[in-house]
């Protein structure tokens, strides 16, 4: 997770709107943009899974990932894809609770569209994953510009997991800042 909250994205009179953020399913026509993000160390550091350094890597990743992921979707500009969000329920709490992640090509980072996309999911993913009750986000508690975008949408942060996070590929465990968003914490319509 990396995306949103440097000096760019400002309040007042010189502050650059935020773009106009649009989510849809990523397939593999998205492999060329998919790889502005998941070939990028800068973006894949704070993720999981590996970089994709290769094309055929790439498409491996979204047909063996992707495309059979229980919520995943592109964020997209202009409807061109310019990152990645995805809802993963965990299966031993019977749907009541899931996890969020995100990543963002570099060239995006800063300007609001993380917190933006965010802020869409928490507006259907609720109503899309029935039973769903509290969404979880966890990031290396260094990564500020990640921790800032899951605030601006709304989470709470609730602490820091120690030792938490180990990158493919091993290395030392980091701390973890953990973030939560309730259903109950969407606006009411009235």
């Amino acid at each position: 997770m990396d995306p949103d909250g440097d000096a760019r994205h400002q309040e007042g009179a010189d502050a650059v709107p935020a773009p106009a953020v649009s989510l849809r399913p990523l397939g593999l026509e998205d492999v060329e943009a998919f790889m502005a993000w998941a070939s990028d160390d800068r973006v894949m550091r704070h993720l999981k899974r590996p970089l994709c350094a290769t094309r055929e890597e790439a498409v491996a990743q979204i047909r063996d990932t992707v495309l059979g992921h229980p919520w995943f979707r592109a964020i997209c500009l202009a409807g061109r894809p310019v990152g990645q969000v995805s809802v993963w329920p965990y299966p031993d709490e019977g749907g009541h609770r899931a996890n969020l992640g995100y990543a963002l090509a570099h060239g995006h980072w800063g300007r609001g569209i993380a917190s933006a996309a965010i802020r869409m999911v928490v507006g259907t993913v609720f109503d899309e994953l029935p039973g769903l009750q509290r969404l979880e986000a966890v990031t290396e508690v260094g990564n500020a510009r990640s921790q800032r975008a899951l605030q601006k949408a709304g989470f709470r942060r609730e602490g820091v997991l120690r030792s938490y996070i180990v990158r493919s590929g091993g290395g030392e465990a980091k701390d973890a800042a953990v973030y939560s968003f309730l259903s109950s914490d969407r606006p009411q319509v009235a």
